[in-house]
């Protein structure tokens, strides 16, 4: 089964990547694999304080997964999957799509602001001829209903 991999973070573009993978993998009979990725700095304390952070940061990510999945699952009738996975998040998203052969499609948000589309799509499109994957880049401001029209 082809899986559309989009990237879970605290940005606004995030929930149309999200609502564009879940459109597609419902009408295309696919899947959609959720990355979330915490960054390295976030455990830059002694030991123990480090090993607290990880487990609010997952519990947090594991929250906001929730809120996705339980509209795919009632809304699209899509059952997505949650990886967590800590480090650079370039580096991460690549290491994901070379060890899940599934993954046919990285879905990513584009951002709004006037300092351009967001790191991670900036990142990816200048490795772009080179990923084992086609990248698909959502405007983070299409409106819902565009959004269904061309998915």
């Amino acid at each position: 089964m082809r899986k559309f991999l989009v990237v879970l973070d605290d940005s606004r573009e995030c929930l149309n990547a999200m609502r564009y993978a879940a459109l597609r993998a419902a009408h295309t009979g696919g899947g959609v694999t959720i990355l979330s990725i915490i960054p390295p700095e976030e455990f830059q304390h002694w030991m123990g304080v480090s090993d607290l952070m990880r487990a609010e940061a997952r519990e947090r990510i594991e929250a906001h997964f929730e809120v996705f999945a339980k509209w795919m699952r009632d809304k699209q009738g899509v059952a997505p999957e949650l990886v967590i996975r800590e480090g650079d998040p370039v580096a991460e998203i690549l290491a994901q799509m070379r060890e899940d052969p599934e993954i046919g499609v990285l879905v990513l948000g584009a951002g709004t602001d006037k300092s351009g589309p967001g790191p991670l799509v900036t990142a990816m499109s200048r490795s772009s001829g080179s990923l084992p994957t086609p990248i698909t880049i959502v405007p983070g401001d299409m409106s819902k209903e565009t959004l269904e029209k061309i998915t």
